[in-house]
This record gives structure tokens, C-alpha cells and sequence, in this order.
């Protein structure tokens, strides 16, 4: 080798050490080893660092919104508030078989790892690093921590907090807290998180009814909520969603939790298509705020209810609530013309329905709309309910054995003076009401003044038992002292204010025979976080509140207000109903309020002035048409909805436990003796007499003969007893009607060829006792007429439906003298009539009396009927002649 190749062998080397040199200095095996192990201990120094650092937060304040979900009596969505369409459920109200539908779309292995996925989490990192976006392969653990604790964020800080948090709630917590947090906090499209929401928008059911095919579709949904929602899906995507759900499927099988052949039997269950989130529009917003209102009476906070997750169960029943909305849309709504009349745009309409067995509040009408008119008309109590009070009034006078100033025990049968703007007697504070139209009925029964809403009677009868006490029944049988129910006459018109909810439930009790009824909306309330889940209500008390033959006894004269009275616009055969109409002053409200034995509901229109601060107004022009009146409007619902509500009608009848001298019963059959010769003789009679009557009581009435008492008040005084030989005042019945006979100012009796009607008479020997401590009267009266036909209406019955008889009647043309010459009516008296039947005759023995200023008036013939017969009692009463009848009993 020469110098030259020495030379360049030497020049190769030193270039060949050089480069090598360079290289091995920093990448040698050894080196590279080293820097490995390096970065692993680094990584897990930073790992343990960040696991000791990094704590488990506290849930995010969206993670734990919920809404509160209200339902039908009957478990449907009535409506979901709050921010969040969420409703958190535990695991043991999700099928088993949908669990592992989610864990075969998710995580196979999420009962074994140890709640991260390392490898899709590096996955993860790498394309937020690069830019690619969002990248699944978390556990189920890892996607509820992110959901529960953590954001949506993508970011790298986040990914590693979400990573440590994981493996700590696996340590800390079980496999199926983990689960129920993911299927609660998950969000599933169509606004709906969790599972519970998420079903009810996809399949219209709760969780615990998921079949595995649903199950299987809402976890193959979390991959992609908007792309696979099957609604909005295109082609494409709904091929996707199949594949994604058969994936599910076939996944369950391999981790043998899916029969091959109940899988190749599956059918995929296509989902409904979205419907708007239940709202607070309608009537729903309305019957949210009772809901609420009457949590809040049980301690339930206005903050509580802001956290959401309530389940609150009404008892509101979903058909008879759209036949109440039905009535009022067809007999009301579509009558006005908001726009256009001024009058209609003021009406406000409400009205409430209550079970009387239960309380239960079945239906209720608030509004037009809760979110155009906030305030709910079922539930405002600044309106007065007028007339509808005056059962009330009858029930304190029958329950506390209450009597007319005179001192006659206060009965259905009771007369009145029904002279409008009668000064009443016996109070401090003067008071003469008018009437409905100024109209006067003179001297008339409590049970005709019912009917007929005869104001003057109402008013002395609320001074004949005492202001206070009336006041003391009315808050008894369920009202409220709001303001304004002051102790006063005027209290007997319905002055205060009352809501249709609660003149619902004070009617209930009566129809509930005197046991108090409490009008109450929610049926449960549930919270998971609540101790014992869910809230304690107060069970209905059962307590008799007042006499059920008080009770029984209103019932039954409020029958003849639906037959014959103002409440005439609700009668129907399709079922049996007792109610009273109500127009307050000015006519700013007017009200129906009536039960049959299945249902008591309450109907009411008000005037509101559609000026900023409202105020009441009156109502007349309504519809174009004149005064509104309860038997209008307010009964035209009622008689809708009720018919509606009890499915086209019911054959139900009021049981009816009534005192015996409440009740008609026929008169004995006594051979007449006349004594005395009249003085002048007897008109050929205008109508042969009818039938006589059946002593069978009404259907539904059983006889009572015990005098009703209550604890701490005055019992009915008992019968006088009977001495042999002595006088004894007996209430007798009356004879065949026959002509009227000119009216002298003496005592005048009848023979026995023209019976007549029989009166105040006393039997020198034994008679038999009285069965009832009503019949007891003093002997110092006379007669006045105001028996009861056998039809159970008075027969001297107002004009309300009856031609020609604006004083009340035949009966009421002798009161006021309407008489031709010879004792016959005026024409027009009789003009339409057709004959009524009278009861048998009896003619006792008669004895002259101690003297007294007395006068005997005949009977005129029982020339008419406005309503339907059933039985009831008869009664003869009297006026002393040397004065008129003022509001007493005589």
C-alpha cells in the first residue's frame, strides 16, 4: 500500500469516526432505555401527583337540575317545569335487560376494568392535540364522570382531570352507583337527559315499561342523539341507526345476556315522532299552582321546587278535566266575542269539581289560558258567591234548632214574609234587601224561597239564628274567612268572598250527608332526596260537621231548586242533581253550584275589567243578551260537564235520611163530624179532587224520627205529652180542595159535605202524641195557606215558570186578594193550570178554642203544578189577623 492509500484510508476513518461518533453519543440503546423508563417514572410521578392533587369535585349545578313532572290521576304527563327536561330514577326502576343494552353499547368490560380505558383515553388526547375533535372509547365510568362533574369541554386539562377522576369514583363507588349516574345525566336528543326523559320523548312510557328492543335503540341513540334520532334521520341514517342497534344486540349475546332465539325474534321498535314539552299553556299552568300551593301548606319550599326532581301526582282525572274544558268552549267560549264586545272581553270563567266522598279535585277550570290570564279563576277568592250562601244560612238554622222570631222552629216548610225590601226584625243593624226584580211573594215556605232565591226570607232567617252562627256553620262545612265575612244580615246574600274550590267542598259535605269534605288537588308527591321519598299529606279528616238530617234536609230542598227553581236550566233525567244559582250585587258574578251523588262542582263567571290593575265590573251585556244570572251561563256548563263527566248520566239517588216532619206523610182516613154550619155556602169547586197521594217517601228519602241534636247546642224541644180529656194542638193535613169561600173575620168550620181545609184543631179526648218535636205548636195561631201538595212544591209557588202567578200562586192570590166575587181566582190566574192531586180528606172533631183574634181563610182549589210529583209533607199554618206577616214563622 503507498502513501496515497494510507492517506485516504486514514481520511475515511476520521470522517467514519466523526459521524459515528455524533449519533451513538445520543441514541444508543442503552441511552434510549434509559430515557424511556425515565419518562414512565416521570408520567407516573405526574400521575400520582395529579391523583393526590386533583380531588373529586362536587357535582356540576347542571348535572343535578331535574324537572319537576306532574301527572294525571291516571300516571299520564300532564307537565314538566324547570330548566332541564330531567327526572332522576334509581336503578331498580330501569328493566335489567336495558341496563346491559347500555353497557353492550358502551363498555363490554365495565364490571371488570377499573373505570378508565387508558388507551381510548391516549386516543383521545391525541386527536384534541391534533385538532380532529371529540373521540369516543371513554368507560361508562369516564363519560359520567364527565357528565356529572366535570364539562364538555375538550381540552387536554380536562381529559387528564376526568382520567383521575374516574379511577377515583371506581374505587370509591359501586358499579351500579356508576351506572344510574350515567343513564341519569346522559343526553338523548330531542331535549330529553337521562333515560326517564329520554323515554318518555322517544316512546311515550316510563323507564321501568322500556321493552330491550327500545332499551337497545336509546343506547345505540348516545353515540349520535341528533344524526340517529329516527324522526329527522335521513336514508343514510336510519341505516346507521339499525346497524347501531343490531351492534347492541349481538353484543348482548356474546356477553350471554341475550337468548339467540328471543334476539332473532326482535323486531326494531320505531319511536314516536316528538311532540312539543309539555308546557304551562291551557289549563295545565293553572292546576300547576294549586299543585304547588297546597305542597306549600306541607312545608314544601319555593327553593325545593326550584331544584326540580319532584313527581307530583294530581287527582285531577284526564277525561272528566276535557269534558269541563269541552263544556266551557261550547257553552261559553264560543257565545262571546272577545274582540269585538267590550262586555265579553271582561269575563272571566271558573269553576272547580270535587269527588264529595273523597276531596279528590277531579277537574278544574282556571282561565282562558295560564299564560295569557295568570290568575287563576278556580282558585280567587275576591269575588263574592252571592246566593249560593244561603244553604248555608238553612243549614245553621236546621242544625241548631234555630226559630222565627215568633218562635216557630225553622223548617224547609217554615213561612216567610217574601216581601222585597222587608225591613228585617230582631237585628242592630238595619237591613231590608230587595228581591231578584223588586218581585214580592208575600208569605212564603223556606223550600219556595229556596227555589225561588228569595232574598228578604234569607236575610230574617240569618237574624232568626244569629249572624255568628252562621258564620260558625259556614266555616264548618269548609269556607274560609278571606275578609269581608262580616257577622251581619247582609252575610245571608253572600257579601264575602269565596272561590269555586271552596264552594265545591262546602256543597261536598252536604252532598256527603254532613261529613266534612276537604277540596285537595295533589294525590303524592315524590323526591329522591327527600327523607322517606316523598311527602306526607294530611289524610281527609272524617268528621260530622254537621247533623247528616241537616245535610239530608238541604239536599233535598236544593232538589227543588234543579226541579222548579232557578236551577231549572240543569235538570235532565239522566241524573238526580240538588243545586243553588247565585248573581251577586251589580252583577259582577254569577254562579252555579250543584251535586249530583257522584260529583259537587262549582261554575262561576266574573267581570274583570281588562284595565292595567283589573277591578270588577259588571257583567250585564254578555253575549249580547241582558243580566247574566248563575242559571245561564254557569248552569249551561254545569249541565255539560256533569253529563260529560258522569259518561251521558247515572241512575244514582241522593240517600237521603230527612226528620219524619220533614217528610210528607199521608193523613189517617177519619170519618168527618162536622160541628158548625158555614156562613156562607160553598162554591160549586173549580177542580175535582185529584189522587190521593202514596205514603212511599221520595226514592232515595228514609224517614228520621229522632230529632237531630249536637254537642253543646240546644236539642229540638220534645213533644208536650198528652193528658187525657185535655186539649191538644195537632198539626193536621188538608181536605179535598174545593171552591173558595168569601173570608169572614170569625172562626168559620165547614160541614161535612164540603170538607175543607183542616187547621189548628184540638180533640177534647186522648189524641195521639206528635211523632215529631216539630209538630209541637202553640194553640194561639191561625192558618195561613202554605201546605205542601203532594208534589212536594208548596202551592203557592212563585211565577218563576209559572204563568200567571207573579205573587206565588193560587194560594198567594187569597193572601193578596185576588178574588172575584163567590171566591173564584181572576182569569188570568188560572190560564195554563192543570189540576194537582190533593190528599184524602179528613175532617176532625172541632172544639171551640180559648177566644183570640183569629181568622179561618179557606183553601182555594189546587189549581196547578210547575214540576214533577213526589211525596213530601204537609203543613197548616196561620197569620194573626191583627197583623201581617213580618219574616216570621206563623
Amino acid at each position: 500500500m503507498g502513501r496515497a492509500e494510507a492517506r485516504q484510508d486514514r481520511k475515511r476513518g476520521a470522517r467514519r469516526a466523526k459521524k459515528e461518533g455524533g449519533i451513538r453519543r445520543f441514541f444508543t440503546w442503552r441511552k434510549l432505555l434509559g430515557t424511556f423508563f425515565g419518562f414512565c417514572l416521570l408520567m407516573m410521578g405526574v400521575f400520582v401527583a395529579l391523583y393526590i392533587w386533583v380531588p373529586v369535585p362536587a357535582a356540576n349545578a347542571e348535572a343535578e337540575l331535574q324537572s319537576n313532572v306532574y301527572k294525571y290521576s291516571n300516571g299520564e304527563i300532564m307537565a314538566r317545569t324547570g330548566k332541564v327536561n330531567r327526572e332522576i330514577v334509581p336503578l331498580s326502576r330501569i328493566p335489567k335487560d336495558v341496563q346491559t343494552a347500555f353497557v353492550a353499547a358502551e363498555n363490554q368490560n365495565f364490571y371488570k376494568d377499573s373505570g378508565v380505558d387508558f388507551r381510548g383515553t391516549a386516543r383521545g388526547l391525541l386527536n384534541t392535540v391534533t385538532g380532529k375533535g371529540k373521540q369516543g372509547g371513554s368507560t361508562i365510568t369516564q363519560q359520567y364522570v364527565k357528565n356529572y362533574y366535570l364539562t364538555q369541554d375538550q381540552t387536554v386539562t380536562r381529559k387528564l382531570r376526568e382520567l383521575v377522576i374516574s379511577i377515583k369514583v371506581d374505587r370509591k363507588k359501586d358499579k351500579s352507583y356508576i351506572l344510574a349516574g350515567y343513564l341519569n345525566t346522559s343526553y338523548f336528543g330531542r331535549g330529553a337527559y337521562g333515560i326517564q326523559a329520554a323515554a318518555q320523548a322517544y316512546y311515550g312510557v316510563d323507564a321501568e315499561k322500556l321493552t330491550v328492543e327500545q332499551g337497545a335503540y336509546l343506547a345505540a341513540l348516545l353515540q349520535a342523539p341528533s344524526q340517529y334520532d329516527w324522526a329527522a334521520a335521513s336514508p343514510t341514517s336510519r341505516k346507521l341507526v339499525k346497524e347501531r342497534w343490531n351492534y347492541v344486540l349481538d353484543n348482548m349475546i356474546e356477553m350471554n345476556e341475550l337468548d339467540q332465539a328471543k334476539r332473532d325474534a326482535m323486531k326494531f321498535d320505531i319511536p314516536r315522532n316528538p311532540r312539543g314539552a309539555a308546557g304551562m299553556e291551557g289549563q295545565t299552568g293553572y292546576m300547576v299552582d294549586a299543585a304547588k300551593a297546597e305542597l306549600k301548606k306541607q312545608g314544601v319550599s319555593e327553593a325545593e321546587f326550584d331544584a326540580g326532581g319532584w313527581t307530583i301526582t294530581l287527582n285531577i282525572d284526564e277525561k272528566r278535566q276535557k269534558s269541563l274544558e269541552r263544556a266551557v268552549e261550547q257553552q261559553l267560549e264560543s257565545q262571546l266575542d272577545r274582540k269585538n264586545n267590550k262586555v265579553d272581553a271582561t269575563l272571566q270563567a271558573g269553576a272547580t269539581s270535587v269527588d264529595p266522598k273523597t276531596g279528590e279535585v277531579v277537574a278544574m277550570y282556571g282561565g282562558v289560558d295560564a299564560t295569557k290570564h295568570y290568575l287563576s279563576n278556580a282558585t280567587r277568592s275576591d269575588y263574592q258567591p252571592a246566593s249560593t250562601f244561603k244553604p248555608v244560612v238553612l243549614a245553621a238554622a236546621l242544625e241548631s234548632n234555630s226559630k222565627t222570631q215568633d218562635g216557630e222552629p225553622i223548617t224547609p216548610h217554615t213561612i216567610y214574609d217574601g216581601t222585597s225590601k222587608r225591613p228585617v226584625e230582631g237585628s242592630p243593624t238595619p237591613f231590608a234587601p230587595q228581591n231578584d226584580l223588586g218581585r214580592s211573594f208575600g208569605p212564603v215556605p223556606v223550600e219556595q224561597a229556596m227555589a225561588n232565591s228569595v232574598n228578604s226570607v234569607f236575610a230574617q232567617m240569618a237574624v232568626d239564628v244569629g249572624p255568628a252562627r252562621v258564620k260558625e256553620t259556614a266555616l264548618d262545612l269548609g269556607m274560609e274567612d278571606k275578609g269581608g265575612f262580616d257577622e251581619r244580615p247582609a252575610m245571608s246574600l253572600g257579601v264575602m268572598g269565596a272561590s269555586t274550590m271552596d264552594m265545591a267542598g262546602v256543597y261536598a259535605t252536604l252532598d256527603n250527608h254532613g261529613e266534612k269534605v276537604t277540596p285537595t288537588i295533589v294525590k303524592s308527591a315524590e323526591h329522591k332526596d327527600r327523607e322517606g321519598g316523598r311527602v306526607d299529606l294530611p289524610e281527609p279528616a272524617a268528621e260530622q260537621v254537621v247533623d247528616r238530617s241537616t245535610a239530608d234536609s238541604v239536599t233535598k230542598v236544593l232538589t227543588g231548586v234543579v226541579k222548579n227553581g232557578t236551577g231549572r236550566q240543569v235538570y235532565s233525567p239522566a241524573y238526580n242533581a240538588a243545586g243553588k244559582t247565585g248573581t251577586s250585587e251589580k252583577n259582577r258574578s254569577a254562579w252555579f253550584v250543584g251535586y249530583t251523588p257522584e260529583l259537587s262542582t262549582a261554575v262561576a263567571i266574573f267581570g274583570e275589567s281588562t284595565k292595567p290593575g283589573g277591578g270588577q265590573v259588571s257583567l250585564t251585556g254578555t253575549a249580547n243578551a241582558g243580566r247574566a244570572s248563575g242559571g245561564g251561563f254557569p248552569a249551561k256548563i254545569w249541565a255539560d260537564y256533569t253529563r260529560g263527566a258522569l259518561g251521558g248520566g247515572s241512575d244514582a239517588d241522593f240517600d237521603l235520611e230527612i226528620d219524619e216532619d220533614d217528610t210528607y206523610s199521608p193523613p189517617p182516613t177519619d170519618t168527618p163530624e162536622p160541628t158548625r154550619t158555614p156562613t156562607t155556602p160553598p162554591a160549586t169547586p173549580t177542580t175535582p179532587p185529584a189522587d190521593t197521594p202514596s205514603s212511599t217517601p221520595p226514592r232515595g228519602v228514609r224517614r228520621r224520627a229522632s230529632p237531630r241534636t249536637r254537642p253543646g247546642r240546644s236539642p229540638r224541644p220534645p213533644p208536650a205529652a198528652v193528658t187525657p180529656g185535655a186539649p191538644t194542638a195537632v198539626r193536621t193535613t188538608a181536605a179535598p180542595r174545593t171552591a173558595v169561600t168569601p173570608v169572614a173575620v170569625t172562626r168559620v168550620v165547614t160541614p161535612a159535605v164540603t170538607p175543607v181545609a183542616a187547621t189548628r184543631v184540638v180533640t177534647p179526648a186522648a189524641t195521639p202524641a206528635v211523632a215529631s218535636p216539630r209538630a209541637a205548636r202553640t194553640s194561639a195561631v191561625a192558618t195561613t195557606p202554605g201546605r205542601r201538595a203532594p208534589d212536594g212544591h208548596p202551592d203557592g209557588r212563585a211565577a218563576h215558570g209559572c204563568r200567571g202567578h207573579p205573587g206565588g200562586g193560587p194560594a198567594a192570590a187569597v193572601r193578596t186578594g185576588r178574588l172575584r166575587a163567590g171566591g173564584q181566582l181572576e182569569p188570568d190566574d188560572l190560564a195554563g193550570r192543570q189540576p194537582r192531586r190533593a190528599p184524602p180528606p179528613r175532617q176532625p172533631v172541632h172544639q171551640e178554642e180559648p177566644a183570640s183574634a183569629l181568622v179561618r181563610i179557606p183553601r182555594p182549589p189546587l189549581l196547578g203544578s210547575c214540576g214533577e210529583s213526589s211525596p213530601t209533607s204537609q203543613r197548616s199554618t196561620s197569620v194573626r189577623s191583627n197583623r201581617s206577616v213580618t219574616g216570621r214563622s206563623a
